[in-house]
């Protein structure tokens, strides 16, 4: 009985996730990315200490009771890969070379309520720059990049990166004269789901805010722009604060560097905030066209303060792409289709079981230069072989005799084949992935 929020592909989905995953991969390691894995748990101190989150977290627990379990109790599975990578960071100080870029592609577990797109078990696939002590702005203005090579590289539909700084928003409000600046980021950051009018009265009622306050936050947030320009914007509000004006610096680098690498690939967006306390500069959240509704499929931001050893701090900066997310929502459309079910590239038709091993033989020949082949799994008629080809998008068949032959079932043509030498068309030797 299926669970819900527990998502599992059909064979060709997984083909299209497997397709897609190599890409993000690739892609990583051109920018220099070096792969890692952590646990998947980690002590629930540290998971319940990175925002609002106690709500989200799967404890570990024994079903058998002893002194074990009872220690399982005060470990979770964790609910993204930046904590367990700060975790890691720190223990391994020592042995890394700052500064350390690294990618990881892992499930991660999240108590939420399922719905479309939004699972509680899910794949991501994160960046992280970390340094020792400061880490160059450079690294801000790298990951909408990286993203946006990926995302522009599949066939889905398009992608905008939005982008802000919380230096910006805090900055804004500290100059507003509003204290508790991270409430207001997260009351500002619930504006797509509950609107202005609700936001508005949760800042007068919880963070202190006057009606006035509230209109000049709500003003900030309506601010979006594809260029720098939203700057002035900001400016023009009145507000001044140092802080204000080095995150507005910081901000028009990631919209000139993203513009100069993609233009269009990224807008500034100044409502968006990020749930997760630990962000305290550039922020990132991303929106596919048509599929606004369902939210960002990627996010991350900067950290200064996540990761310390004494008096060492490591700052960093990531971001992470919602593979199940994307790929579910996608999926659900019937958005993607793949030419094939399987991985087969030929089937090695079976004249008779005692031919097995000669059919064998041609099908390793084949599997020997990079050729996925299987051979029949039974002695039927040709007719029957074929089809069972065709059922699953298989393009080739290959009549096995003195003179070996293939048939490319799609078209009807069929030649003389040698199989230590024979290549079928590059686009048909894997599966592609396509938009449909």
């Amino acid at each position: 009985m299926p669970i819900s929020g527990f998502p599992e592909w059909l064979p060709p989905q997984r083909i299209i996730e497997q397709q897609v995953l190599d890409r993000i991969r690739s892609t990583f390691e051109l920018y220099g990315y070096a792969s890692l894995e952590t646990r998947a748990v980690e002590p629930l101190d540290t998971l319940l200490s990175k925002g609002e989150t106690s709500k989200e977290v799967y404890l570990l627990h024994r079903l058998q009771e002893d002194d074990d379990s009872k220690r399982d109790d005060q470990l979770g599975l964790h609910f993204d890969l930046t904590v367990p990578f700060a975790r890691f960071v720190t223990e391994n100080h020592g042995k890394l070379q700052f500064p350390f870029k690294r990618y990881q592609i892992q499930k991660v577990w999240r108590g939420e309520r399922p719905q479309e797109g939004r699972y509680r078990e899910f794949l991501q696939a994160d960046i992280d720059v970390v340094s020792r002590d400061t880490l160059p702005f450079h690294f801000d203005a790298e990951m909408p990049l990286v993203i946006g090579d990926i995302l522009r590289s599949l066939p889905i539909p398009e992608a905008t990166i939005l982008v802000n700084n919380r230096k910006v928003c805090e900055g804004f409000y500290r100059g507003l004269g509003l204290a508790d600046t991270a409430q207001v980021l997260r009351t500002v950051d619930k504006l797509d789901k509950i609107g202005p009018e609700k936001v508005a009265a949760l800042l007068v009622e919880t963070a202190g805010a006057t009606d006035a306050q509230a209109a000049a936050c709500l003003a900030l947030a309506e601010i979006s722009a594809t260029d720098g320009s939203f700057a002035d914007r900001v400016r023009a509000l009145g507000v001044t604060d140092p802080l204000l004006d080095e995150g507005l610096d910081e901000l028009v680098r990631v919209v000139d560097a993203a513009n100069a690498h993609a233009p269009g690939l990224v807008r500034a967006e100044l409502k968006i905030a990020r749930g997760l306390d630990y962000y305290t500069g550039t922020v990132y959240e991303t929106q596919l066209k048509g599929y606004e509704q369902y939210g960002s499929i990627t996010s991350g931001g900067r950290y200064d303060t996540l990761a310390s050893v004494g008096n060492t701090r490591f700052p960093g900066v990531g971001i992470s792409i919602g593979v199940s997310r994307l790929l579910g929502l996608l999926f659900g459309k019937g958005a993607l289709a793949v030419s094939r079910s399987v991985p087969t590239c030929v089937v090695v038709a079976l004249p008779s079981e005692d031919q097995r091993p000669a059919c064998d033989r041609i099908a390793g020949k084949l599997r020997a230069r990079g050729i996925p082949t299987e051979v029949a799994p039974s002695a039927a008629k040709f007719g029957k072989q074929i089809q069972f080809a065709d059922r699953r998008g298989i393009p080739f068949v290959w009549f096995p005799g003195e003179t070996g032959t293939v048939k490319d079932i799609r078209s009807g043509e069929q030649v003389e084949a040698d199989p230590e030498t024979w290549q079928p068309p590059a686009v048909d030797l894997h599966p592609s992935v396509s938009a449909s």
